[in-house]
């Protein structure tokens, strides 16, 4: 992105914050068109973190445009399954869709380095490398050839590593496991011998109960209590090492995205960047919470042994390579979260407290 084009959005970004903020103008000035849009969710609108920002973002560019710019969600299936989000939306079926974007890792493999990836950034470090580095205009360069303009629209920190009926103590307990993973992680349990399938969130608690699948990970505590995965298991493992972040976006039809005024485009990126500190906020407090209610409920929190999580990078490694080797983009997205990490772990390493100082007891 030239430096022209980045003082051109900042401008835009610059004079809504200020008619926004300082009411330095009416409605009518920020109304320049008209924005009806239905917009298909992949995940339940009541899921903390994780959707909620979706509302955050309606509410405030209905309210901030004087009612000019609405979008109206429906849940997942109302108007396209969860895996069509992407189509839909390329194909002009629908104006928008907010999504999480490794449901396509099957079309677009360099998606899942976006949603969430095994031992990657953590959330302040994902936003540095999204906004300021490449991840932005690498996504959209993804994006063009499917005819979508996409946005980040919600981060929240790490997963749990999942639910399993037994404690995982060695590598080889992953070994036939029948089990539920989503992106990367999935392809790096199935190199341990584990069978690996994709289920809607919706339909977990179904497979668990029916016990077509022997084991799960889903989400983070609080979203996974509000799908009622602890009332099946109750061995909760964690750190979550599969997604260190988990990111929700807003993808757009390109011609729709084009055919708008330069003013109300500005209006729905703020809308999209607030709705991400909204939604990291409101799962940062909701996660000590679903805890706690854990340990009183006898689910039994299990941290991975150190050797299991060195391992699980190893054999990640290898498999975040074996992809590179076979896909550009993937390489190209890799590559620059790579250098990033090396250049950003001066900083992680020694300008924050060591974890364990973070205690109060």
């Amino acid at each position: 992105m030239s430096i022209k084009h980045k003082l051109s959005r900042l401008t835009y970004g610059i004079t809504a914050a200020a008619v926004i903020t300082g009411g330095l103008a009416s409605s009518d000035a920020l109304a320049a068109e008209k924005v009806r849009w239905q917009v298909p969710l992949a995940f339940p609108s009541h899921l903390v973190g994780l959707t909620t920002p979706v509302k955050h973002l309606t509410e405030n560019l209905k309210e901030i445009s004087g009612g000019d710019i609405q979008m109206r969600y429906y849940e997942p299936g109302e108007l396209v399954p969860p895996f069509e989000i992407m189509d839909a939306v390329g194909s002009g079926k629908y104006p928008a869709g907010y999504t999480w974007v490794g449901y396509d890792q099957g079309t677009i493999p360099a998606l899942p380095l976006y949603s969430g990836a095994p031992f990657n950034m953590e959330p302040p470090a994902y936003l540095a490398w999204y906004y300021e580095g490449d991840g932005r205009e690498l996504l959209e360069e993804i994006y063009a050839e499917r005819n979508i303009h996409p946005m980040l629209c919600s981060i929240i920190g790490p997963e749990g590593a999942g639910w399993f009926a037994e404690p995982i103590e060695g590598m080889g307990d992953f070994d036939g496991l029948k089990i539920r993973f989503a992106g990367i992680g999935g392809k790096v349990l199935e190199k341990l011998g584990a069978s690996v399938t994709m289920v809607p969130g919706g339909e977990i608690y179904q497979a668990l109960e029916r016990k077509t699948i022997d084991a799960t990970e889903f989400s983070q505590p609080a979203i996974d209590k509000m799908l009622g995965l602890d009332q099946i298991i109750k061995n909760y493992i964690m750190p979550g090492w599969h997604q260190t972040l988990t990111t929700s976006h807003l993808l757009v039809n390109k011609d729709t995205w084009d055919g708008l005024e330069p003013q109300t485009r500005a209006l729905i990126e703020m809308g999209c960047e607030s709705a991400t500190l909204k939604g990291f906020a409101e799962s940062e407090w909701a996660q000590p919470t679903a805890l706690r209610e854990y340990e009183k409920e006898g689910v039994t929190a299990q941290t991975l042994p150190e050797p299991v999580l060195r391992e699980l990078q190893k054999v990640t490694n290898e498999v975040l390579d074996e992809i590179a080797a076979e896909d550009e983009m993937f390489k190209r997205v890799l590559t620059s979260q790579r250098e990033f990490m090396e250049h950003h772990s001066i900083w992680h390493s020694n300008g924050y407290l060591p974890r364990d100082f973070y205690q109060y007891d």
